[in-house]
C-alpha cells in the first residue's frame, strides 16, 4: 500500500471502535528467516488480560531485532491468529511505508502505559 492510493471505503465510528488498537511494549526479538519476506519475530507484552502476544513484521529495512526490545509499538490486538510459515502471528504490529515502500513502524510520541487503548 502506497501514500497515492485512494482512501479506503467511510465507516461509522461504532465499526471503527471494533478495531482494538493497544500500545505494548517490545520484550524480545528475533529473525525469522522462514519467511518468506524479511521479517523479525516480535513478543509484544500488553500487560493486563492481554499479555505478551506474538507477531511477525516486515520490518527488517530499518530495525535489527536487539534494537528492538524495549521499545513501544501500536498493534491491533484483535484479528484472529494468522499462520506466516512456521510462526503464529497473534497481533498486527503497525507501521506505515516510506517512499520506497518499506515499513516505519508506529509508535507512541511519549512513553506511555502498556496496554492503553487508541482513540
Amino acid at each position: 500500500m502506497t501514500a497515492s492510493q485512494p482512501a479506503a471505503p467511510e465507516i461509522t465510528y461504532d465499526e471503527f471502535m471494533k478495531v482494538d488498537i493497544r500500545v505494548g511494549t517490545i520484550v524480545a526479538a528475533e529473525p525469522f528467516p522462514e519467511a518468506r519476506k524479511p521479517a523479525i519475530k516480535l513478543r509484544i507484552d500488553f500487560g493486563g488480560d492481554i499479555g505478551v502476544k506474538r507477531s511477525s513484521a516486515q520490518i527488517t529495512k530499518y530495525y535489527r531485532p536487539e534494537e528492538l526490545v524495549g521499545r513501544q509499538v501500536v498493534a491491533v490486538v484483535n484479528f484472529p491468529v494468522r499462520q506466516i510459515g512456521p510462526f503464529m502471528s497473534e497481533v498486527l504490529t503497525l507501521g506505515v511505508p516510506d517512499p520506497n515502500g518499506e515499513v516505519v513502524l508506529l509508535h507512541p510520541e511519549r512513553e506511555v502505559p502498556i496496554g492503553g487503548r487508541m482513540f
